[in-house]
């Protein structure tokens, strides 16, 4: 068999595209044509029955991108993508003050008292990374997140000021399109399928660290959990940030009152209050 008819590179594939773009370029709708290559035809890429393509290339080129830029271990941040950093939050809430506006005073005030979060998750970011600088490839760390704002940024934020790369794992929502400024260009992702994105999350994570966030954080945080609890993903640490935020979210020794998990399942997560405890966490876990 001809191995060019494998190549990515090959002439035929590139014109093929080339083609299309070109099309498109000139101001051509792009009509259905069924003299146009499968694989360079998007109309027949987004039917409902080539869903599973679809799929299965949201799966495969972050795989292979990440594999191809030594990305095999990483700590995964999750958090709220409205948090913001301190001299942002302070700034907002100086111009809330000049306008007098009570309920933008009130939030612009959680505002700077929840920008200690993201100034934690900076530093987290940023302890991963330099851990990792003088490690051999196979033993190193590095934060991948979701690519989006607030926490997210925080720690890309983090590791991109101590020299470091991260993922960004981003997902096409209508207030959230582009990726945080800190991730890696190489390393940037988009994503459809949210499906898709959480298996990324757990496929090369050795720690979940959970920063206080709303309902896609909790989402994923239970996810991981519940993962790691029916042995369907290793033991990694999975560490809850802010022990007051998560203790007056929800109450897990309920579930273990009502018979709903056991008394032993609460040992798969942690409370940690600061940047260093949760570094420390995971290099206890590993032996680091």
């Amino acid at each position: 068999m001809d191995n060019t008819s494998r190549n990515l590179r090959d002439r035929r594939l590139a014109d093929a595209w080339a083609t299309l773009e070109a099309h498109s370029g000139a101001g051509n709708p792009l009509e259905a044509d069924t003299s146009r290559l499968a694989f360079a035809d998007p109309e027949f890429l987004l039917r409902r029955e080539t869903r599973g393509i679809r799929f299965q290339l949201e799966l495969l080129k972050p795989d292979l991108e990440q594999h191809e830029h030594g990305i095999e271990n990483t700590v995964v941040v999750f958090g709220s993508a409205r948090f913001r950093d301190q001299a942002s939050a302070d700034e907002l809430l100086k111009t809330a003050e000049k306008s007098g506006d009570a309920a933008a005073i009130a939030k612009a005030r959680v505002l700077q008292r929840n920008a200690r979060y993201y100034e934690a998750a900076r530093e987290f970011g940023g302890l991963v990374a330099r851990y990792s600088a003088d490690k051999t490839p196979e033993d190193q760390l590095f934060v991948c997140t979701g690519g989006g704002p607030g926490i997210m940024e925080a720690a890309n934020r983090g590791s991109a000021e101590a020299g470091g790369k991260s993922v960004g794992l981003a997902i096409a929502l209508p207030h959230e399109e582009k990726a945080n400024p800190y991730v890696t260009p190489a390393l940037n992702f988009k994503f459809h399928y949210f499906a898709l994105r959480k298996m990324h999350f757990m496929m090369r994570a050795k720690a979940l660290v959970a920063f206080p966030g709303g309902f896609g954080t909790l989402d994923e945080l239970f996810e991981t959990i519940t993962l790691v609890q029916v042995k369907k993903s290793k033991p990694v640490p999975i560490i809850l940030y802010g022990s007051d935020y998560w203790n007056r979210l929800f109450n897990p020794q309920v579930l273990v009152e009502e018979g709903a998990i056991s008394e032993g399942d609460l040992n798969l997560f942690q409370y940690v209050d600061d940047a260093g405890a949760a570094w420390q966490a995971i290099k206890t876990f590993y032996k680091l």
